[in-house]
This record gives C-alpha cells, structure tokens and sequence, in this order.
C-alpha cells in the first residue's frame, strides 16, 4: 500500500528508438515534482541509468525493445522470442501499476503502448477504486496527416482514447500547427485535449560551458547534435567534409554530439576526423542543456526535445530533419521556418557548400531569429503544472 498523503504519477515512457520518449519524460517528470507528489517511470531504455533522478522519482526499467521495422519489434539485448519479450514487460508494467496504485498516468506518445502492452493497464486501472487519470502526452507532431489518419485508423486509437483516457496533452502551439485540424480528429476526442505549450528546459550554465570549452572571444560555438545518433552519420560527415574542404569564413569552433545509438564503427571514423580537425567530439553528453545554452549556432536534426532546448536558450539554429521513417521531424523544420524560429535544409540538399553557407549567413546575421523565438512562450510546464494541481484538488 502507499502513503494516503502522496500523489502517486506513474508514467510510461516509449522506448524503441532514439533518446526522445526518455528525455522528453524525464524534463516533464522533473517539473511536476510538487510536494507531497512521487513520481515512477516505467522505460526500456537502455541509457535510463546514465541519467541523475532527483529526489522523489525513480524508474523500473521493463527489457529494452527496438524497432525492426515499423510495426515489427524485436529485444534489444536479451536473445529470447518477441512475444515473450512484450509478455514480461506487459506483466511488468501491469504488476507495477497495481503495487504502486497512481493518481495520475501519464503515457508518452503511444495510446496502446508497444503492441498494446499497457491495454491491461488501462483496463486495470479503470475498474480500480481508486479513481486514477489517465493522459496522452502527444509531442507537438505526429507525423504527415495521412499516415497519422490511416494508423490511427487501423489500430483503432480513437476507441482506446474514448474509453481510457481522462485528457490528451499536446505538447505544442495550436497556433502554429493544429493536429485537430490536420489529422481531423473528431470533435468527442478533440474536446479532451490539453494544447501546453512547448516545453522549456531550464539551463544555467551557458558563460561556464563556454569557458570549460575555452571558446575564444572572438569565435563562434557551432554545436552540432543529432539526437539519439542512429541515423546521424549523414549530418556529422557533411559538417566534417564543410570543414576538411571549406571551413566558413567566420572564425568557428565547434562541439559535436553524435548521440549513443550511433553505430560504433561510423562514431569511431567520425571521432577521428573530429579529432584532426580539432573539433570536440562526445558520444553522450548529460548536459544537452547547458552545451545548447554556451552556443552561438545548434545544428540539429530538429527531434522534439532538442527543439524545445533551442527555443528554451533563445538560440539560432539549422535543422536539417530526416524525412524516414516519419515526416515528423520536416514537417516540424518546415512550421518552424515558416514562423521564422530556425532555418531548414533538406535532406536532398545537404552538402557541404550548402551547409557552409547556411552557417555563414546565420551566424553573420543572427537578429531576425532571435526576435521571433523570444516572442514565443514556452507555457508547457505551467499548463501541466496547473493540471497536476487540478488532479489533486480532487482528493480533498
């Protein structure tokens, strides 16, 4: 049994791709850290642990599961079959849920969980007498409005929202792109969502990074990032090949970030040139924040989170977004131009005489940016906040 005097949040995270669903959980499980509030992810991730937990939230790491394709998964470690993979995390997720007894579940991006693995969850949760919220978190864009239509279709994702969940939050402007509208979602479900804002990401440590990187004066920090870096090779090779043939004429300095999903034989040729160059090279780095914060450029793949980080530090960037296996990442690139937030440069357009003078004309006249991205709130953590407080008020 619980302690009667906390609010209990339990919160599934997906975790078959990249660092997005575990970062993005952690930023907003930090936040909701009120009193008297204890707060559970459940993860496969395989990184969860490099991660620093503050007081009041702890994890349960179910076996890690990766994408084979788009419907077909497969364990990420252990040699045993699919189905018996999603069988233990499925009784994993069930066993914590009924131990732990939550006020509140928040889950990340997927309705049904991987291969409807927390349906028995939500069905638990909902005969429980103990009266639980359940919220969607969507992440601003899904996909391209077909595919998000036809997937939500045939895995019949109205259904379990109508019957499951209490709230839906978007994680996003409605003003500056409406999922309502573009994947006409019926009005019964459109009346249960939530729009929050983009979330910030708070980072204090900008001047001291800069220092610690011994950026001069005189130069511009460039930091190129791609995530979780599984299919990031394309960006850093270019940005490496801009510099081994044409360096920009603004005098640079530069930190890359390959992400530690990278394959290992593509971030070890990468961390050599890097190294000729004399460009800083990590693999993982737990301090995205404050390394976006010291920049004077970020160079992403324009993933979810590191948008929000970008908007968050008020910082110039270039996306250059990959276009499979989701649209996601372009159509948010395109939004964001659009509203003169960042740049963009398609995938089909990447070389390194592009890349050069996309950098060189951003960091020679960084102003228009600056003003748009100071013009627009980032109120996801207070929304979610005023929520959380809402769900609470309920109990007394």
């Amino acid at each position: 049994m619980t302690d009667s005097k906390t609010f209990n949040i339990l919160m599934y995270s997906h975790d078959t791709y990249g660092l997005g669903h575990i970062r993005r959980t952690m930023a907003i499980a930090s936040q909701l850290r009120l009193p008297g509030v204890n707060i559970l992810i459940l993860t496969g991730s395989p990184i969860v642990g490099r991660y620093d937990f503050p007081e009041q939230i702890d994890f349960v790491r179910v076996p890690g599961m990766i994408k084979k394709s788009n419907d077909q998964y497969i364990p990420h470690t252990i040699k045993i079959d699919p189905d018996h993979a999603l069988l233990i995390r499925q009784n994993i997720i069930k066993a914590t849920a009924k131990a732990f007894e939550p006020h509140l579940f928040v889950v990340d991006k997927a309705p049904r969980g991987l291969n409807s693995e927390i349906v028995p969850t939500l069905k638990m949760l909902k005969r429980s007498k103990r009266h639980c919220h359940t919220v969607l978190g969507l992440r601003d864009i899904m996909d391209d409005a077909e595919s998000t239509i036809r997937d939500w279709r045939n895995k019949r994702i109205y259904s379990i929202l109508d019957k499951y969940y209490s709230e839906i939050w978007v994680y996003g402007e409605q003003r500056l792109y409406d999922p309502i509208k573009e994947y006409r979602i019926p009005d019964h479900i459109s009346r249960k969502m939530v729009f929050t804002g983009y979330i910030p990401r708070l980072a204090k440590r900008g001047m001291e990074m800069r220092k610690e990187q011994r950026v001069d004066c005189k130069e511009k920090l460039v930091l190129v990032t791609t995530g979780g870096g599984g299919d990031g090779y394309g960006v850093l090779d270019t940005y490496l090949r801009m510099l081994e043939k044409a360096p920009p004429l603004v005098p640079v300095r530069t930190i890359m970030i390959s992400g530690p999903f990278m394959p290992k034989n593509e971030r070890s040729e990468i961390a050599c040139r890097a190294k000729k160059l004399g460009v800083k090279f990590y693999h993982f780095s737990r301090q995205m924040e404050n390394l976006i914060a010291a920049a004077d450029l970020v160079v992403s793949m324009g993933g979810y989170n590191t948008v929000c980080e970008i908007l968050s530090q008020r910082k110039v960037s270039l996306v250059i977004p990959r276009e499979t296996p989701r649209l996601e990442q372009r159509i948010r690139a395109e939004v964001m131009k659009r509203h003169s937030l960042m740049d963009y440069l398609p995938w089909g357009e990447l070389t390194p005489e592009n890349l050069r003078d996309r950098l060189e004309r951003l960091l020679s006249d960084i102003d228009p940016c600056r003003t748009a991205v100071r013009e627009l709130p980032l109120t996801g953590l207070d929304v979610m906040r005023q929520r959380l407080v809402k769900f609470q008020s309920e109990l007394t």
